[in-house]
């Protein structure tokens, strides 16, 4: 998919972010050469899937300045670092347990010259801040991930959306729902916006802070 067809596709990102989203896809591929941060055969679709899946939110989420956002398990910066660059007013906090993946995700930011986005290598369950938002780009079942954030997300309605939970999940999930008794309140179904058979059964799910602050803890498993 050509950068014109992106403009296309997803009008509300500035258009100072463009040349940086170009930018960051040469030194993703530079860097998947070193490091597998997509698979080898995915990395030609780069910007098809992987870019766009990111994208879709800005077809849906206007963000106030100031407005925090903390990306779990978020590998090579998927969503992260590409909702940081559409979005300069807000901030972003990038976290993986992976140090090597941390170690690109830094490189990216200081490459790029990003200003409102740091990178961390930590585990979800020892960040005590809050956010406006946690994001997830299928990390874990959802809920294990609720599990991990659900003391990090601060109840809030700047934003056009109500503060919560926005994660990118693919498949069946109502198990998944059933176990943590609560439900999106959105979901963006991506085949919508997508032709690529790649996004069915796609979907970027938006939870309500009030929610998440519900959501029951999984049933141990029995060793």
């Amino acid at each position: 998919m050509s950068v014109e067809q992106l403009k296309a596709k997803f009008p509300n990102i500035p258009e100072a972010s463009w040349p940086v989203l170009e930018r960051w896809a040469v030194l993703l591929r530079e860097w998947n050469g070193k490091i597998n941060l997509i698979s080898r055969k995915d990395i030609e679709h780069l910007e098809d899937r992987h870019l766009s899946h990111c994208l879709a939110i800005t077809n849906h989420l206007k963000l106030m300045n100031g407005t925090r956002i903390m990306d779990v398990g978020t590998g090579g910066g998927f969503p992260g670092i590409i909702m940081a660059i559409c979005y300069p007013q807000a901030h972003f906090t990038l976290i993986d347990s992976i140090g090597k993946k941390i170690t690109v995700v830094q490189d990216l930011i200081a490459q790029l010259g990003l200003k409102n986005v740091e990178a961390k290598q930590i585990r979800a369950e020892e960040v005590k801040k809050q956010f406006d938002f946690v994001t997830g780009r299928a990390v874990k079942n959802l809920p294990e991930f609720f599990m991990w954030i659900k003391n990090n997300v601060r109840r809030g309605e700047k934003n056009t959306i109500p503060n919560g939970v926005l994660y990118w999940k693919g498949g069946e999930m109502d198990d998944e729902l059933e176990v943590l008794g609560i439900r999106p309140r959105k979901v963006i179904n991506l085949e919508e916006t997508f032709t690529d058979p790649y996004f069915e059964q796609k979907y970027i799910l938006h939870f309500d802070a009030r929610d998440v602050q519900r959501a029951r803890k999984p049933p141990r498993v029995e060793q």
